[in-house]
């Protein structure tokens, strides 16, 4: 078991110093808990605020928060979870949504669904979090914070085409774009290689980018409703002057809408800041909303990114790390953690909190409706040569949709047989 004297050591870009042996109540019998972070994810103040009332309320236990690089973390992680070092290895792990599954199935992690159940209103959460967090029909991951695609405008465009208001249904949506199109802007910059935005069109037409059965994943790109969702995609990215051969990020988008002439992207809302930096002209400008859905009942569904808390497995005091979680993933410190860093909090319920803010609300909106990549342990090996990029580029330069589409299925089915490992 850890025990140390009551300092709090924050590991921060400065790793400072931030509190000092007896200022605390607990005495020198306290328990270290060892957290790890992403680096990005909190603020130092958030981190502090945490830690101070943290370890009032838990007078047995004292916190050390250590902030890791993204870069290379999935090793660094699998290594953790092995580890014997009770000295040196973190007991609660900050994790990417969409990793979980890899971290379970290679063994290492603590099965939190009780605490779910009784302790953490699992009910509510976010589906594009919690959906990922689970494994086996056993919850391992407990969301801790969301963020997805919104759509960006520019206010002054839309007005001097007549785009009075912010389309809510998909039809409307290529409607107003045409519309800016036709004032001699363009009306939308949509990268040829998004497949995150193409993957909730996908799912919106009930779709899915692979299924499982049976344990064995198969691609699903050629389905007739992902079929539908791409046909949308090639619709909408027509209708702007993206490349069809690459992403989002080449050339980055926000460098491409900060020129002031495209009407829309559709990314997450912090790109604004980047935006506005690039061209302090926009500044007041810009507009947020949902991507539009089918109907107007409800907005489109979104890619969920964020991350999720995982326990290891071997930690030797798991009731202070499901302790840890409980504060983290509770309705106070999600609320401060949202507004703090513009993210969407793990449950439904707590939208409001970032009402005020217009992209964050936005964003909001469309978590309700959010996803998660198929929540194979081989996922990230389908990311790492992703077929679906290529299909994309396919499809938008004239190659027949289902031939390409069952080619990119093959591909994606064979990465995801867990026997080729």
């Amino acid at each position: 078991m850890k025990t140390r004297c009551t300092t709090l050591v924050v590991f921060l870009a400065s790793a400072s110093l931030l509190t000092g042996c007896g200022l605390l109540p607990g005495g020198d019998d306290r328990e270290e808990i060892t957290l790890w972070l992403m680096k990005g994810s909190a603020t130092a103040g958030f981190v502090e605020r945490f830690t101070k009332e943290f370890e009032k309320e838990h007078p047995s236990l004292s916190l050390k928060v250590e902030v890791q690089e993204w870069t290379g973390i999935t090793g660094k992680v699998d290594e953790a979870l092995k580890s014997d070092d009770h000295d040196t290895a973190p007991d609660v792990i900050e994790v990417g949504n969409t990793q979980v599954a890899q971290y379970v199935d290679g063994g290492g992690l603590v099965d939190l669904t009780l605490e779910s159940m009784r302790d953490l209103g699992m009910d509510d959460w976010v589906p594009g979090l919690a959906d990922p967090g689970r494994f086996g029909g056993s919850q391992y991951g407990i969301p801790w914070y969301a963020a997805n695609r919104v759509v960006i405008y520019n206010k002054d465009v839309f007005a001097e085409a007549g785009v009075s208001e912010p389309p809510k249904t998909r039809a409307q949506w290529l409607a107003d774009t045409e519309k800016i199109n036709e004032s001699g802007r363009q009306g939308i910059y949509l990268a040829g290689q998004d497949w995150y935005t193409l993957s909730g069109f996908i799912w919106d037409e009930g779709g899915d980018l692979a299924k499982e059965s049976g344990n064995i994943w198969e691609g699903a790109l050629d389905t007739p409703a992902a079929l539908r969702g791409m046909d949308f995609y090639r619709r909408l990215q027509e209708l702007g002057k993206g490349p069809k051969d690459a992403d989002e990020e080449n050339p980055p988008q926000a460098e491409v809408f900060a020129k002031g002439d495209v009407g829309q992207i559709i990314t997450v809302p912090g790109t604004a800041q980047t935006i506005v930096e690039e061209n302090p002209a926009l500044k007041g400008k810009l507009g947020f909303f949902p991507v539009p859905g089918k109907t107007a009942a409800k907005p489109g569904a979104v890619f969920t990114g964020g991350s999720d808390l995982v326990v290891r497995e071997k930690t030797d005091n798991r009731a202070g790390a499901v302790e840890l979680i409980k504060a983290l993933a509770g309705e106070k410190w999600q609320i401060d953690l949202a507004k703090t860093m513009n993210y969407v909090p793990n449950k439904t319920t707590l939208a409001d909190a970032v009402s005020a803010d217009e992209g964050s609300a936005a964003m909001a909106e469309g978590a309700a409706h959010g996803r998660a990549t198929p929540n194979s342990p081989r996922w990230a090996a389908v990311e790492g040569d992703n077929p679906i990029k290529a299909y994309m580029t396919e499809v938008l330069t004239g190659t027949d949709p289902e031939t390409a589409a069952k080619a990119a299925s093959k591909r994606i089915t064979k990465t995801l047989d867990l026997r080729t490992r």
